[in-house]
Parts: structure tokens; C-alpha cells; sequence
């Protein structure tokens, strides 16, 4: 969005080249007049009114309104360029397990869920044309955002989402459950659902692979993505319902077997990422294959500020006017 006159030669005038004169004739004397002092001779000098200052703020007043009056006449436009996408792109769902384990510290420092939510974010700028939303997976699965083009909303609860809000299990065929129903429900071309975890399923009423075949059966691109090194791994996170520090070590492990027959299931794709490297590959797999062709096109509008301008300048030469008259009166 920017701001411009229509006739750049008048706005000019009146910003630049009649300041510029009213200033240098404020600075030249009429040889004609004279300057007399007044006050007793040897007594307290003359002090004019307080007043002066509003005097003087009102002659300011007055010449804005005078400057903004000429200016509405020079055309003033604010022009906004708008963005408009001509193809829908894909709608994608993250399932995110956001299981204790997942603050499990092995991906060169940092845990395996802070490591996702990077990644995530990232996904969600290189994909501007596509509809994005986030489930949450613990001992129950919530839709926290459906598909949506409103990145502001996505990102800041993506933010919020805190290891362990949802429990301590991983109900991952009930997440897959939530993302299918809501992804049957879109018309969307393409659909794709990302899981992201890693542990195995313990928790829900839905059998996983029952949640992928669903998946598979209306079309969706499915990516389960294994992350977590296998053995011994340190762990650190504060519980968001007690309050309390949990560190130690965690005995990490998973049957990648059944996370690989859960992707079969939905006929879809396994990765594993033991390493923040393996991760970031991983990521880069499911930009390069779900990628949107965008296509776009750019609108110019422009909205006329002439009549807000014409209105200022009356207000402030009406107030100005008002002033002196009524208040003034007696004094100027």
C-alpha cells in the first residue's frame, strides 16, 4: 500500500513552493514601518498576553487547512496492490505427536518436537498457496486447525502447542481419524496428511492402519514420518499442567516395523529421520513431491482520498474560525 498524488506538479506547489515563500516573507521587513517600544520609559517592559501561543498554534492551524484544502485538489490516492491466486492449491494436514518422548533431546541438541515445529514452519511459507492445518496427537487427537490460507492463525497456535498438553499416550490412529474427516469434507484437487511421531500407537479407540486405509480410500497423500534415534537419549520439558521440570534419561524406542505397515496402509510414503539431517531431508522430500504450481495475478486498486482531504481542511479552517470569534474575541 502506498500514497501518491494524481497531479504531481500541485501537490508541489503546495508542499514545497508556497512554504517556501510564506517562509521568506515572514523573514523580510516593510522598510515602511516602524518599530516602536512600548512600556514607561525606564519601566517594566510591555509582555504580551499568554495567549500568544494559541495565537500562534491557531496560524498554524490555519495554514495546514489552507495547504490540505489545495491538496485534495492535486488528487491524493492511496494505491493498494493486491495478491490473487487463480488455482486452489493442496489441502495438508500435519498430525503432530506431542507425546512426552518427543522431548526427547537427540537432534544435534534439540528435541525431536521443537526440530518439527521448525520444520513445520518452514513448510508453511514455501506453501503460500496451499491450505494448511494441524491436529495434535497425545492420549486423544484435536483438530486444532483445519485447513486453512490464515498463516497468522496457524503459526501462533502452532506456537501455543506444548509438549504433553494432551497427555502422555499417542493415540496416532485417532489423529489420522480427525485429519480424514476433515479432508473428505474438502473439495480441494489434492489432499495430503503428514504424520509426525515417534513412538507407537497406545492410546485411542481406532485401530491406525484402520485410520490410514481410510486415508487411502478418499485419496489423500499420506507421509508418516519416524523420528528419534534408538537407545538411551536425554529429556527435558516442563509439564504444562504441573508445572514441573521433567529431565532424565529416556529409553528410546519404536517399532519403525509398524509405523512402515501403517504407511503401506494408507498407501502412502515411510521416511525415517533419526538425525536432524535425516529430518530436514525428510521435509525436503515432502516439499519437493507436494509442491503446488501456483499461479497468480496482481491487482492494482486505487482509492480517492480527495474527499477526506476537502473535509480535514474545512474542519480545520471552521475550528480556527470559531475559535478567534468566540474565544478569542476579545483578544485578537
Amino acid at each position: 500500500m502506498s500514497f501518491d498524488f494524481d497531479n504531481q506538479f500541485l501537490a508541489s506547489v503546495v508542499l514545497i513552493i508556497i512554504p517556501f515563500a510564506a517562509f521568506i516573507l515572514s523573514r523580510l521587513r516593510n522598510p515602511f514601518v516602524a518599530l516602536i517600544p512600548l512600556g514607561a520609559p525606564g519601566g517594566v517592559p510591555f509582555k504580551t498576553s499568554q495567549m500568544g501561543g494559541l495565537v500562534k498554534l491557531l496560524k498554524v492551524f490555519e495554514i495546514t487547512g489552507i495547504m490540505i484544502f489545495f491538496l485534495s485538489a492535486a488528487g491524493p490516492v492511496i494505491k493498494i496492490s493486491e495478491t490473487v491466486l487463480l488455482n486452489r492449491g493442496a489441502d495438508i494436514i500435519f498430525i503432530l505427536d506431542v507425546s512426552p518422548s518427543m522431548a526427547a533431546l537427540d537432534m544435534e541438541g534439540k528435541s525431536r518436537y521443537s526440530t518439527a515445529k521448525s520444520l513445520i514452519t518452514d513448510f508453511i511459507k514455501k506453501h503460500s498457496s496451499d491450505s494448511i492445518g494441524l491436529v495434535a496427537v497425545g492420549n486423544d487427537a484435536v483438530m486444532l486447525v483445519p485447513p486453512t490460507l490464515d498463516r497468522e492463525a496457524l503459526n501462533l497456535r502452532l506456537e501455543q502447542l506444548r509438549i504433553g498438553e494432551l497427555g502422555d499416550g499417542t493415540a496416532l490412529g485417532m489423529g489420522l481419524a480427525v485429519a480424514a474427516y476433515h479432508l473428505d469434507k474438502s473439495n480441494a484437487k489434492r489432499k495430503a496428511a503428514v504424520l509426525v511421531t515417534d513412538g507407537e500407537n497406545n492410546a485411542g479407540e481406532i485401530h491406525p492402519e484402520t485410520a490410514a486405509s481410510l486415508l487411502r480410500e478418499i485419496g489423500v497423500s499420506f507421509w508418516v514420518i519416524a523420528v528419534g534415534s534408538a537407545g538411551e537419549v536425554p529429556i527435558d520439558y516442563v509439564d504444562p499442567y504441573t508445572k514441573i521440570r521433567r529431565t532424565g534419561m529416556f529409553d528410546s524406542r519404536y517399532d519403525r516395523e509398524s509405523l512402515r505397515r501403517l504407511s503401506v496402509s494408507g498407501g502412502g510414503t515411510f521416511i525415517t529421520a533419526h538425525s536432524t539431517e535425516a529430518f530436514v531431508s525428510a521435509f525436503s522430500l515432502l516439499d519437493d513431491t507436494e509442491i503446488t504450481v501456483q499461479r497468480q495475478r496482481i491487482i492494482h486498486r486505487r482509492r480517492s482520498m480527495s474527499f477526506q482531504f476537502l473535509l480535514t481542511g474545512i474542519f480545520l479552517l471552521l475550528s480556527v474560525r470559531i475559535i478567534r470569534r468566540h474565544l478569542l474575541g476579545a483578544i485578537i
